[in-house]
């Protein structure tokens, strides 16, 4: 966002988190003003959340801030991380010509639709090999070094009694390796504050996108069951 400090315009960081209850409902958590690429940020964020009695975090899902990532290991240290499959792969993708992306795209959705962690991971290697013969060398490296931050949702459950193949049958991996519901908020954040331009003051900025994420928690956005949890239990 945009505020004006003494004549000038500056950037306006807003720090959100979204959750999924135990029995599959969202929930907003809270929102604050800070830095994301700093730890301090987080940190204070997170901070806050603990303290106001957010626990049993199973599974974080963001994109790779390194802020973040520090400050979950230490307020959240039960709590696994995974790297948003849709940040990653754009990330790939500044590594690959314009006319190659279409197949890169499919090569790295093809490795996240495997069976398991480990069916996964020989994708990737066969994967990296054929962007290596392609001389797509920096693609492959990144992918080398950071695919396993993208397989974490392996870890749950996906077969339970009576249930078949969880990720067919309801969808719910698919929710678990995006964060794609935040980044519909900050849709609707950015939208909504917009109009304004530059805010007098950070505060102001952050009264308007606590008010509209309100507004969004009191609709069909909350009281609609986002996963079914029962496999977990």
């Amino acid at each position: 966002m945009k505020r004006s400090w003494a004549g000038e315009v500056r950037n306006v960081s807003l720090l959100v988190a979204i959750g999924v209850t135990s029995e599959g409902f969202r929930e907003v958590l809270g929102i604050c003003e800070g830095a994301k690429e700093y730890k301090s940020g987080w940190s204070g964020f997170l901070r806050h959340l603990v303290d106001r009695g957010l626990s049993g975090v199973e599974l974080i899902v963001s994109d790779a801030c390194r802020g973040l990532i520090e400050s979950v290991a230490e307020y959240l240290p039960d709590a696994r991380w995974q790297r948003c499959i849709v940040h990653f792969y754009r990330n790939v993708f500044s590594h690959v010509p314009a006319t190659k992306v279409r197949e890169v795209a499919h090569m790295l959705k093809a490795i996240n639709a495997q069976e398991s962690r480990e069916a996964a991971t020989e994708k990737a290697e066969a994967v990296i090999a054929e962007l290596r013969r392609q001389r797509m060398g920096k693609a492959a490296d990144l992918l080398e070094e950071r695919i396993q931050e993208t397989l974490t949702f392996y870890a749950f459950p996906d077969r339970r009694a009576g249930v078949r193949h969880w990720s067919e049958d309801n969808g719910e991996w698919i929710k678990l390796r995006t964060n794609n519901p935040l980044e519909r908020l900050m849709k609707e954040i950015r939208r909504r504050t917009k109009v304004v331009g530059a805010f007098p003051d950070g505060k102001s900025c952050l009264n308007l996108a606590a008010a509209r994420l309100r507004h969004i928690a009191g609709t069909e956005w909350s009281t609609r069951r986002y996963m079914n949890m029962q496999p977990l239990h």
